[in-house]
């Protein structure tokens, strides 16, 4: 007898992301003015929500002291790195690296370009070139 495999509980996909914050008034301004995510919704004093290309990002002050510290690196997808450095660069952010060739693969070349927000938390944008 064969075992038939389900995907009903398979994961599918990222549905969130919580990035630590600590002034969630600046934070909110920076990932709305600066980076130009869509404002989902906010759940004040504690959290924000922002869509990035249909992942749910929230930013939320640390509810326990284990849970405050630095998030991970998270690397957003720009169709052009140089363009994109150049809107955020005029739109107030400081970036840690100016966009670089990272690796170049068989199909295209991988550019990224690393930056802080407004919590200290470091960022990364990446673009794949064909």
């Amino acid at each position: 007898m064969t075992a038939s495999v389900t995907t009903t509980g398979a994961i599918s996909g990222i549905g969130q992301i919580a990035i630590n914050v600590h002034d969630l008034e600046r934070a909110t301004a920076f990932y709305r003015d600066r980076l130009g995510l869509k404002l989902l919704f906010l759940v004040p004093p504690k959290m924000t929500f922002f869509d990035c290309g249909g992942v749910r990002l929230m930013l939320a002050t640390p509810e326990k002291p284990e849970f405050d510290h630095a998030a991970s690196i998270l690397y957003y997808r720009v169709g052009d790195l140089q363009q994109a450095h150049a809107e955020l660069a005029a739109r107030g952010v400081t970036f840690e690296e100016p966009p670089h060739l990272v690796a170049k693969m068989p199909d295209h070349e991988l550019w990224m370009a690393s930056l802080r927000d407004s919590e200290n938390n470091l960022l990364a944008l990446m673009c794949e070139v064909r």
